[in-house]
């Protein structure tokens, strides 16, 4: 992973653009300080993230009704 400032960035943006395309992510800094401000990660792996799971609610299935009014049964799938 490499790290550019928003100048570096800026100047060689098409070659940068060839290493994102090839699976490289790219964290952009900014000001003085060299701040973390972004991360410029492959499209391909902003598609791939997983599902998120609910915690307790992560293994069941419940269907919402288009008034969003659930029974504590629907709810707890009893």
């Amino acid at each position: 992973m490499k790290t550019l400032p928003v100048g570096e960035l800026k100047t060689h943006f098409s070659k940068i653009l060839d290493d994102i395309k090839s699976g490289e992510e790219i964290i952009v800094t900014y000001g003085k300080k060299k701040e973390n401000i972004a991360v410029i990660i492959p499209y391909t792996s902003y598609k791939k993230k997983n599902k998120i799971n609910l915690g307790l609610l992560s293994n069941k299935k419940m269907k919402i009704s288009s008034n969003f009014k659930m029974t504590a049964e629907e709810l707890l799938n009893l």
